[in-house]
């Protein structure tokens, strides 16, 4: 059973990876850089300062560190508990993968880029839910576009972003719990 499921991840990576053509693959690096989204980044830092004071700013930031250590550590954990090779690296998919990312790393079970950018869609659009209401949606598209950019470049394989964007909404839900606790706890008691 397990055979045949990670067969058709190799197949419906073959496909996907393959849709790539050099005209686009400028814009999908630009997408996968984990630069690139910096300033997205501190406009939800501002909007979140801006909705809920420079208190809860700063408890935010240490939620936001604490979250992105945890979801990477435990990504880490499971790529090197599962040692499933990347898609660049596995006899019989590589010499068929549009490879076109900078570097491949050793093994890819389950993406970082998907579960950190969905623990941080799911925390941002969570918290300023009751400002920006449709946000989340937005932030949640973006998240899948990052994690479909490591399919395109050749890095993923679809399991590997499903599973990463599975532990980052929970990942992003219990961050968000623990940021409410704390805010509630220290910043609205004093």
């Amino acid at each position: 059973m397990i055979d045949t499921l990670l067969e058709y991840d190799k197949e419906l990576f073959l496909y996907l990876n393959n849709l790539g053509t050099p005209t686009w693959d400028l814009f999908w690096l630009v997408v996968t850089d984990k630069l690139t989204f910096v300033p997205l980044y501190a406009i939800l830092l501002y909007l979140l300062y801006k909705k809920y004071g420079l208190k809860s700013l700063f408890v935010f930031i240490i939620v936001v560190a604490l979250m992105i250590t945890f979801t990477d550590q435990i990504t880490n954990v499971f790529k090197r508990g599962f040692e499933r090779p990347r898609p660049c690296r596995a006899e019989g998919v590589m010499e068929f993968t549009r490879f076109v990312a900078k570097r491949c790393g050793l093994y890819g079970f389950f993406s970082g880029h998907a579960s950190n950018s969905m623990a941080a869609a799911i925390f941002a659009g969570l918290l300023l839910k009751p400002y920006y209401k449709k946000l989340i949606y937005i932030l949640v598209f973006w998240s899948f576009t990052v994690a479909y950019s490591r399919i395109y470049v050749g890095v993923h394989y679809p399991l590997d972003i499903v599973c990463g964007l599975i532990f980052g909404m929970l990942a992003g839900f219990i961050f968000f719990k623990l940021a409410n606790y704390l805010i509630k706890k220290y910043v609205n008691q004093s």
